[in-house]
């Protein structure tokens, strides 16, 4: 208890301590009164200002007053302008006069002219040579003095302003001294520390995702297809620096693009660094190159007209004032507030123009040897986890086994990712014309780099033609004519192999041409394991009939190149020039599809090639040239931000979704993964990948129709066989041209009752000839259920089937051509018989197909039809006819009084 008394008494005096020292510092701080909203405070005095300057530079030549500190705040909440100026002059003994101008937004703002001796600024007046200048002043303002200045320069993001202090001699009214400094508000799209942090973040994993699908698996076609589907590196880059270099374009940009390009500076190569900057100055030397070729002003260097000149009698005769803040800008770099072409993209970063090939190649070096570092690197870690049985022994063998060549593809590609940043900084070096030394080397780089790349990419496509089973076959190309939209008259291009000659199309010429052609079309080139071995890291992100595509996107990089370094000095050749580039490689690219990963189109086809399009035609108006006023500029750099940023989170969201599919493929051989849930989505995406990598397309889901509310099912009764006769129309016949069949279907005969006649009935006799109907028809009974006496009419007999036969009461006996007539073509039930068979003779009574016997047919049936009967002459057709009467046809029995003929085996 004892002990603890002198501990807490130690923590009890430190805590005193320290409050005490606390309200000694609070006692220290300087407040001053300020009038905010209508109501008076005490605020303190290092508060942020409103609107305070930034960095600093001369606009004049061989100036005799150097400043080395050039300030000012303007304070809105005290109306007060904190004024602060050091600096040394080669001036003996000459009074000054002093004006500051705001200019803002193309227009002059604020103007304030500041007698040294009536301000009493030290000595300040007169200046002495050699007598250093220090001197500051806090200046209160009225309302009417900042009218000038809208509400909205305090809180827009990067306030386009600019701050010009100028000192001239009143001995003979000559300007001695300008300097320019940038003003701000403290609010900027430039945050590299953060932003380009985050975006580093994202490439990072993108640089993982796709490094983890290309080691892991041990079958090289399934690595492959894994590896095409991961987000692509080169993509991610191509869309960084897409938004960076944007700003090499010899425009004259507001204020808010050179801030937001900023966070994107890393993904170029354009990294400052105090020690690499000192270097490469030295390397460079005192040549510092023409910035104005950029359209940027120069420091140390004649500006008369910078933020609109001034007035000399003016200067004279008014009194106003003004504020400033910042520090002396380094050799090289634009004048601050001037943001036109390259250079005042670069001077965020505060990298020259002269350094900027040097700083990116530098840069590009270490990004290399970090490549193959990691990569070897990483394989010792795995070894070392195997060793310390932290990790399976069977984990990642192929690429523990050749991780030399996975080193050495990784240092390819990139060399082919850096392809655009390389050629553009050396033909930038070119143009710029600095010292010899850069120059040589940017020679060099280029040289190599080109004829390097562009020897692999010709060698892979030689490879594959000539050890690929392709064949050069001869073809013409036609010159087709057509419509756009349906009304306006163009012309396309069309290959005889694919589009053979029509005569309906309109041709304006033709060409020889040739095609490459595979001698098997149908297997793949990703197939073959030798080539994707070689050259798998240009060809295997690309669909199977798509794998040249590195050839024209390494052509069209180097195109867009040439373009934007190599016309700095020529804006509008140089912006409608890539605009046509782009549009051209757009169309290009969405009818290729090149990658085989969907998503992959979907940023390089869409958003990045539209970003590029609107990028371009946004800038059209920015040249110098239209003298576009700077409200409606900042607009326009407004609208490309937007468009970049929305490229730039459709690019971070694509990361995501690629660094979890890229989870899924590494966890193919397991059956389940974590998150459970994505179990089944893991089984889509290989299903669609499958589909992808064989070139099928997509089965497009089942349209989903509106749900309609269910109603009760009806009890419908199930409906019974039958059937419903319309109509009847009778065709003419032959029989009606026949006078007799007409008076008996008329009615004429009413004695006569026709049924049909039986088999047996109508046997002709030895000498009569062929019968005319089929036997189908002939092997017919004919039944009715009419009562007998009852009239209906007769079926379709003819008058000749009549004079074929013969009635009688013997056997008749047929002609052996009749008799093989029939015997070729019975029918089913047909039976060859005498007219004085009967049904008894020709069926037997006790045959039955179930089993049962049939009932014997009464006798008064038997004797209708035999003993009724007596035989005719065969002339007996003819002598009736000659007389007009027809044979009396007897009715047969009815189908009530015979039993079913039975069914035979």
């Amino acid at each position: 208890m004892a002990s603890s008394i002198p501990r807490l008494s130690i923590w009890s005096i430190a805590f005193i301590l320290i409050s005490l020292s606390g309200l000694i510092t609070a006692s220290d701080d300087e407040y001053v009164e300020a009038r905010i909203d209508g109501v008076d405070y005490l605020v303190r005095d290092d508060r942020q200002p409103a609107l305070y300057t930034l960095n600093f530079g001369s606009c004049m030549r061989d100036s005799t007053f150097t400043v080395d500190r050039f300030d000012a705040a303007y304070y809105k909440d005290n109306m007060t302008i904190l004024f602060n100026l050091d600096g040394v002059t080669t001036l003996q003994n000459v009074t000054s006069r002093m004006l500051i101008s705001v200019f803002a937004y193309g227009e002059d703002r604020f103007d304030l002219v500041v007698d040294p001796c009536q301000a009493m600024m030290g000595n300040a007046c007169p200046l002495e040579a050699g007598v250093r200048l220090e001197s500051s002043a806090m200046i209160p303002v009225g309302q009417s003095d900042v009218g000038g200045i809208p509400d909205l320069a305090f809180s827009i993001p990067d306030f386009e302003g600019q701050a010009i202090f100028r000192i001239f001699s009143n001995t003979d009214q000559s300007e001695i001294a300008c300097y320019s400094a940038v003003m701000t508000n403290g609010n900027s799209f430039s945050h590299p520390e953060w932003v380009g942090s985050i975006l580093g973040l994202f490439t990072f994993v993108a640089l993982i995702s796709s490094f983890a699908t290309a080691i892991y698996g041990e079958s090289i076609g399934e690595t492959r297809k894994h590896y095409a589907h991961s987000t692509s590196i080169m993509l991610v880059f191509a869309v960084w620096q897409h938004i960076y270099f944007s700003g090499a374009l010899s425009m004259n940009w507001p204020s808010v693009l050179p801030a937001f390009w900023s966070n994107y500076a890393w993904a170029g190569g354009i990294i400052y660094s105090g020690s690499m900057q000192n270097t490469i100055n030295n390397f460079v030397g005192p040549n510092k190159g023409k910035p104005g070729i950029l359209g940027a002003a120069m420091t140390d260097s004649e500006n008369p007209t910078l933020g609109g000149g001034y007035d000399i009698n003016k200067l004279y005769t008014r009194d106003m004032q003004t504020k400033w803040h910042g520090d002396l800008v380094e050799s090289g770099l634009p004048l601050p507030g001037n943001n036109s072409g390259f250079a005042g993209t670069l001077s965020p970063t505060n990298v020259p123009a002269s350094n900027a090939f040097m700083t990116g190649f530098l840069w590009f070096l270490i990004l290399v040897v970090a490549v193959a570092g990691s990569v070897i690197l990483f394989k010792f870690v795995v070894e070392l986890l195997i060793k310390t049985k932290s990790l399976k022994r069977n984990r990642l063998t192929y690429f523990r086994a050749h991780y030399l060549t996975f080193t050495g593809l990784a240092v390819l590609r990139t060399f082919y990712i850096g392809f655009f940043v390389l050629m553009f900084l050396t033909l930038f070096q070119f143009t710029y014309l600095t010292s010899p030394g850069p120059l040589a080397v940017a020679c060099v780089i280029f040289l190599l780099t080109l004829a390097g790349l562009v020897s692999l990419v010709g060698y892979a496509c030689f490879y594959r033609i000539k050890f690929g089973g392709y064949t050069t076959e001869r073809d013409r190309l036609h010159i087709v004519g057509c419509k756009v939209l349906k009304v306006v008259p163009f012309y396309t291009f069309e290959r005889e192999s694919r589009y053979p000659r029509s005569e309906d199309k309109n041709y304006g010429a033709s060409f020889p041409w040739w095609r490459v052609r595979s001698a098997d079309e149908e297997k793949s080139i990703h197939a073959d394991e030798i080539f994707t071995k070689r050259f798998g890291w240009l060809a295997s992100r690309f669909r199977k009939n798509r794998w040249w595509f590195f050839t024209i996107w390494l052509a069209y990089e180097f195109v867009r190149a040439c373009f934007l370094a190599g016309a700095i000095s020529q804006p509008m050749v140089q912006v409608f020039g890539l605009l046509a580039v782009e549009v051209i490689a757009f169309i290009f690219i969405v009818i290729m599809r090149p990658y085989e990963g969907q998503r992959l189109n979907i940023l390089l086809v869409y958003f990045l090639g539209i970003s590029k399009i609107a990028t371009l035609a946004l800038s059209v108006p920015l040249a110098s040239r239209f003298n576009l006023e700077r409200i409606p500029a900042t607009v326009f750099g407004i609208v490309i931000i937007i468009v970049q940023g929305v490229l730039t989170i459709a690019t971070m969201i694509f990361i995501v979704l690629g660094a979890a599919t890229s989870y899924m493929s590494v966890m193919r051989n397991r059956e389940t993964i974590s998150p459970k849930r994505w179990i089944p989505i893991r089984e889509k995406y290989f299903h669609r990948m499958d589909l992808r990598s064989q070139g099928l397309p997509q089965p497009r889901p089942p349209r989903k129709t509106k749900s309609k509310p269910i109603e009760p099912p009806q009890e419908i009764e199930p409906k019974k066989p039958s059937f419903d006769v319309r109509s009847i129309r009778r065709m003419a016949k032959v029989e009606d041209e026949d006078p007799e069949f007409l008076n008996e279907i008329s009615g004429m005969d009413p004695s006569t009752s026709e049924v049909g006649l039986p088999e047996q009935a109508r046997v002709g006799s030895p000498t009569s000839n062929r019968l005319s109907r089929a036997s189908s028809v002939r092997s017919q009974w004919s039944y009715s259920s009419v009562p007998r006496g009852a009239r209906v009419h007769r079926a379709s007999w003819s008058a000749t089937d009549f004079s074929e036969l013969n009635y009688g009461t013997g056997r008749a006996s047929m002609s052996m051509e009749d008799s093989r007539d029939i015997k070729r073509s019975p029918s089913l039930n047909a039976h060859t018989a005498n007219s004085s068979d009967s049904i008894e003779k020709r069926v037997d009574p006790s045959y039955s197909p179930g089993g049962q016997s049939i009932p014997p047919i009464p006798a008064r049936v038997r004797s209708l039809s035999s003993s009724g009967s007596s035989p005719r002459p065969a002339s007996w057709r003819l002598s009736e006819s000659s007389s007009g009467a027809r044979p009396l046809l007897q009715t047969l029995y009815s189908t009530n009084e015979i039993p079913p003929i039975p069914k035979l085996p």
